[in-house]
């Protein structure tokens, strides 16, 4: 899996979105000024999030994005996925297990690239915008971590 930059931007917009949920809408020109991020690039990244319904558009004189969704519910894997596409470092489940399942001379590197695939995907589905936000209102924030527990209690 690699992020893009388009990537990583979308993920520090919705984090400023994040922080400030549930106070109205914010300005691109002020989401690109706090994060120092490209102003007509970000309102390309945000119209994808708005066309993914993560977050929507406000208009008028106190326009501008919020948050679609509490934080809480707003998971990586769905802003990766959205913005670059799969998780997976090596084709996907489906592709890999078949890999697994026919090509035994290469069975255990493919078994190595599933765990790596499904690990990575663990953490970012269990990880929200209000794990990684910061400072964003306790209630948005009640969502437990699964991040450093080991496989089998999750």
């Amino acid at each position: 899996m690699k992020i893009s930059q388009k990537g990583l931007y979308a993920l520090q917009a919705l984090m400023v979105l994040a922080r400030r949920y549930r106070q109205g809408a914010i300005r691109i020109r002020d989401i690109a000024y706090e994060e120092n991020l490209p102003e007509k690039f970000l309102e390309l990244i945000l119209l994808e999030l708005k066309n993914a319904r993560m977050v929507e558009s406000v208009r008028g004189a106190k326009g501008g994005y919020q948050l679609k969704r509490p934080p809480n519910q707003i998971f990586l894997s769905e802003v990766i996925r959205t913005i670059d596409g799969p998780l997976a470092p090596f084709a996907d489940g489906a592709g890999l297990q078949h890999l697994i399942d026919n090509d035994k001379s290469h069975r255990h590197l493919y078994s190595v690239f599933m765990e790596v695939r499904n690990a990575a995907a663990q953490i970012l589905e269990h990880t929200s915008l209000a794990d990684i936000a910061g400072d964003i209102p306790q209630q948005e924030a009640t969502k437990k971590k699964l991040r450093g527990r080991p496989m089998a209690e999750q």
